[in-house]
């Protein structure tokens, strides 16, 4: 029994007990990463001395975390809405928030979306330009060699 499984059966009853190494492993991330959540007060394991003892609540809010971070959210909003799972008014405000929170984000993207097509579309444009450039350059060279080769041969 790892000394961390010897503190869950203590610390926290029918509840499955991670370290900082377990949790981190279990989401491709650092345990730095871990720290720096729980900095931010979006994380709060129990602690026996220095020990930190993450729970199934830290786990789900790490995923949580991890996910919000994948599509864009900012850590504040990401607090915002973890913190609306401790409150105790029901689920209805929690999908309020997070349906107003998830309209945001779609919208911000579909504009970024809008951005980048735009640009790609001028930069298509230069490219364009660019290409027709080096054809124009190499038809010139090639009826310059042409000309001097020309004038050669009537020199000689």
């Amino acid at each position: 029994m790892t000394d961390v499984n010897k503190i869950e059966a203590r610390v926290i009853p029918h509840e499955r007990a991670y370290s900082i190494g377990e949790l981190a492993g279990m989401f491709g991330i650092t345990p730095r990463a871990i720290r720096f959540y729980e900095d931010r007060g979006l994380l709060s394991p129990r602690r026996v001395g220095k020990t930190r003892i993450f729970g199934d609540r830290d786990r789900v809010r790490l995923d949580f975390i991890l996910r919000g971070k994948r599509l864009g959210i900012t850590l504040a909003e990401i607090g915002k809405w973890l913190d609306l799972y401790d409150m105790d008014d029901g689920k209805r405000r929690q999908y309020e928030v997070l349906l107003q929170g998830s309209r945001q984000r779609i919208a911000e993207l579909e504009r970024q979306r809008e951005d980048i097509d735009e640009t790609l579309k001028e930069l298509r444009s230069i490219e364009a330009i660019a290409l027709q450039g080096l054809k124009d350059d190499d038809v010139a060279l090639h009826e310059s060699r042409a000309n001097s080769a020309q004038r050669v041969e009537r020199n000689s």
